[in-house]
């Protein structure tokens, strides 16, 4: 690298392209029909309740404000009998302990994967897409607090948000004895079963995912990555923090105003030129955002260094700092929303697959809200809850229509 760093970087300035065509979306189908293939692991003798209808009735409980096993079961009970019947219970409704038992036998994964695809298969394409439009994935992990092994250790999930829809792409359990790193490669393929292809999306995930063997992972697969660099990463780091930012222009500056607070966020991106010049591969841009709030008087100031594998024609400074904000949107309308609407971290599930298997469930209850416009996920389940009829006839439907 030479002795002047700015010699070997472009400033990232606002330019032109055309938007994308739209992103096609399967058939739709009804929920009955996806779940049908799920493969049941009870022996076929003597089954006889369908692992469908089971598994039908636990979305749409969920979807109605279930938090627990027991409460999907008791759901179950406190429907009519034409209700029970659309759903596939045509020789009477399983006890309690026969839900619990099956769902927790269930692979979590799979049953993540083909619920994804029904909402996407369910969710409408947006009318109007903003300019340099591309799917944002943000990937953050999450531990169920109050679900134990056996031994006492507890469930940690990493999950995969596709921040314009709100549905939850892929869910991964991380190994107890390990962490989230290497579980980023089957949440990869998960995602990509999804999806069908990775071409073009962009991930966005926090500090320990900047890891070089996910950024080859991901550009091989033709996707792009948006990932802040901080001490795990101290050549990178520094790196990052001593390019010649003062003589770089604000690229883009916003102001957000409530909660009592002042928020001013400015975005400098600049063009990476040498190859080698950063150490992190496919790395094509380096971003500095300056965070400044201003709380009850007191004025405090945060910066973040990040890289993106998207060059300045891709990803302009406004494009930057939106999908940068995106990483949040995991922990805001997803995390969050389990843990005080679901009440997940109540829910000391130990058995099998089951503290997984119930998380999918309220990712599918969450997704669902979101494409049929919803804002507030508490009210939603307490009307799909009052509105059963409407909510099984809406979900075993072949119509894309909304309850």
């Amino acid at each position: 690298m030479t002795s002047s760093l700015i010699s070997v970087l472009t400033v990232t300035t606002p330019g032109t392209d055309t938007p994308p065509e739209l992103i096609t979306d399967s058939e739709c189908g009804g929920l009955l029909a996806a779940v049908s293939l799920v493969p049941d692991p009870r022996n076929p003798r003597g089954v006889r309740y369908p692992l469908a209808a089971l598994l039908t009735v636990a979305v749409c409980a969920v979807l109605a404000g279930a938090t627990s096993f027991t409460a999907i079961a008791d759901w179950l009970y406190d429907l009519d009998e034409p209700a029970r019947v659309r759903l596939g219970f045509t020789r009477g409704v399983p006890a309690g302990t026969t839900v619990w038992r099956l769902l927790t036998r269930l692979d979590a994964a799979l049953i993540s994967t083909v619920l994804a695809g029904w909402l996407r298969s369910r969710a409408r394409p947006q009318a109007v897409r903003p300019r340099r439009y591309r799917t944002v994935i943000a990937v953050d992990g999450k531990t169920l607090r109050g679900a134990r092994l056996g031994d006492g250790r507890q469930v940690h999930l990493l999950s995969a948000l596709d921040t314009s829809s709100g549905i939850v792409l892929a869910q991964v359990t991380v190994d107890t004895k390990s962490n989230e790193i290497p579980a980023f490669t089957p949440l990869l393929d998960a995602v990509e079963r999804v999806l069908g292809s990775l071409d073009g999306v962009l991930f966005v995930a926090d500090a320990l995912h900047t890891q070089t063997s996910h950024a080859e992972q991901i550009t091989a697969r033709g996707a792009h990555l948006l990932l802040q660099a901080k001490g795990n990463q101290p050549t990178l780091f520094t790196q990052l923090k001593t390019l010649p930012w003062a003589q770089v222009p604000v690229g883009d500056r916003t102001r957000n105003r409530g909660h009592g607070r002042t928020e001013t966020r400015t975005v400098k991106a600049v063009t990476l030129h040498t190859p080698g010049g950063i150490s992190f591969p496919h790395a094509q841009q380096a971003v500095r955002i300056t965070r400044t709030r201003t709380t009850g008087g007191k004025t405090s100031r945060e910066t973040a260094y990040l890289i993106t594998s998207l060059p300045a024609a891709e990803a302009q400074p406004a494009d930057l700092q939106h999908w940068a904000r995106a990483e949040w949107l995991i922990e805001n309308q997803v995390h969050n929303v389990r843990d005080v609407t679901f009440r997940e971290d109540h829910h000391q599930a130990r058995t099998g697959t089951g503290p997984a298997v119930m998380a999918t469930l309220r990712n599918t209850a969450i997704g669902w809200h979101r494409i049929n416009g919803e804002t507030n996920i508490a009210r939603a389940n307490r009307r799909a809850d009052r509105r059963s009829h409407d909510l099984i006839d809406t979900v075993t439907s072949s119509n894309a229509k909304t309850q």
